[in-house]
């Protein structure tokens, strides 16, 4: 009997400490500045590669002449098939696409971690003996939705960017499915880097500068994996793995962040 009242009492805190942190979130006006971005940069992107495209620039120390390459169609801003990324790896329309939103991701959650910490959040919460696996699970849940809702927030901007811009729509060898898997794959991703960003917040503490360039740096070094997890043509599978790296990323990185909190002075 008691051990059923306090996984009770051990729900209601967990469902209170996500309200609270949801209402943060969304009562924050870093977080519509974040989505704000996630919304301007494909319309941006999309317009300016459009009207530069073919324009040549040339280097005055090497010589050496680049080209400017607009994007083919709107959904390439979306993502890429498979062996396209390797093709261009470094080509303008591989890099500004809406895989940038999990750099944007970085920013918003070391924003949202290092806050607590800064702001006595963090103490004021642990001293009531809130479980701290709890705080974890809350923040990385908060920060995965904050992430999902830039993604969802960037493919509509590239859909308004490719409407300014008139570039096709078409679909070619891909079907509305496949788009719908790959935005699916791409948010539950999305589950991989919250729970990496919420473990440098942690490190970090109040130091947002830390917690941004190691969440960065973690971001780059699993950069290229993303085109290859969440091509345009994704099928269920794609998903499928994408729910399960999420899910075992959050559960063990999670179980990390709890430890460093148990065993560093929350100050």
């Amino acid at each position: 009997m008691e051990k059923g009242i306090e996984q009770s009492s051990s729900k209601k805190r967990m469902g209170s400490m996500m309200e609270v942190d949801f209402r943060r979130m969304f009562t924050s006006c870093y977080f519509y500045i974040m989505l704000g971005i996630a919304v301007v940069i494909p319309v941006l992107v999309l317009v300016m590669t459009t009207m530069m495209d073919g324009s040549v620039s040339v280097d005055p120390n090497t010589g050496v002449e680049t080209t400017v390459e607009a994007f083919d169609s709107v959904w390439q801003a979306i993502g890429t098939l498979p062996g396209q990324g390797d093709r261009a790896a470094m080509s303008l329309t591989s890099m500004c696409n809406i895989n940038l939103v999990y750099f944007l991701a970085a920013v918003l959650i070391g924003i949202f971690v290092t806050d607590d910490f800064r702001s006595g959040y963090c103490k004021n919460l642990f001293a009531v003996r809130s479980k701290k696996a709890g705080y974890v699970f809350s923040k990385t849940f908060v920060g995965f939705v904050g992430g999902g809702l830039m993604l969802l927030g960037f493919f509509a901007g590239a859909m308004v960017g490719g409407v300014i811009s008139g570039l096709p729509f078409a679909l070619d060898n891909l079907n509305i499915g496949n788009i719908v898997l790959c935005m699916a794959s791409k948010i539950l991703l999305m589950a991989v880097f919250a729970a990496i960003y919420v473990l440098m917040g942690i490190i970090g503490k109040q130091r947002l500068w830390l917690a941004i360039l190691l969440s960065l740096g973690v971001g780059m070094f699993l950069f290229n994996i993303i085109p290859m997890v969440t091509p345009l043509n994704a099928t269920i599978m794609n998903v499928i793995l994408c729910l399960a790296v999420g899910a075992l990323f959050s559960i063990g990185l999670g179980s990390i962040s709890r430890l460093l909190l148990q065993k560093r002075d929350i100050l």
